[in-house]
């Protein structure tokens, strides 16, 4: 089922290679093992491998995005704020998430995990804490562009004031 709710996903090409790796070492694995049909073996070792650390390791990332689709901004926050107490507390599986994770994101989770924070914000109509964690996002990460983004769109909805006459 599509969502309905923007969310943005980027990929990172390079996560990939670790990921073919993995399944091509499972593949030989299950030709040593001495399977006839060692692929489906193998990939099936790779699934049992790479779901649970998927979707196991970032379970709040996980549950804040399931409400997040169905528009329960409020109830996503501390679970998006639990991860990024997680990720923060535990840089190197966010940093090196393409080998441990098996993940694609082009983004960490702690930087998805600010933005998201954000959005829920201003989903929930608190316009001055969601800036503030799109700052905070900008200050941890420089180079993020959804925050960049979106704070410039904070700057062009501020009304203009009018000279007197």
């Amino acid at each position: 089922m599509a969502s309905k709710k923007p969310i943005v996903k980027q990929v990172a090409l390079l996560s990939f290679f670790p990921q073919l790796a993995l399944l091509t070492a499972m593949i030989f694995f299950a030709r040593w093992m001495g399977f006839n049909n060692f692929v489906i073996p193998g990939a099936l070792m790779y699934l049992a491998i790479s779901l649970p650390l998927r979707f196991g390791v970032p379970h709040h990332h996980r549950k804040g995005i399931a409400l997040f689709k169905k528009g329960l901004f409020e109830d996503a926050i501390p679970f998006f704020e639990n991860s990024y107490s997680f990720f923060k507390r535990n840089s190197w599986i966010d940093k090196y998430r393409y080998v441990i994770l098996l993940s694609s994101s082009q983004i960490s989770y702690t930087e998805m995990a600010l933005l998201n924070i954000a959005f829920c914000y201003g989903q929930s109509g608190d316009e001055k804490k969601s800036k503030t964690y799109y700052e905070k996002t900008l200050a941890e990460f420089p180079d993020s562009e959804i925050a960049k983004t979106s704070l410039q769109m904070f700057q062009a909805a501020k009304p203009i004031a009018k000279p007197l006459s």
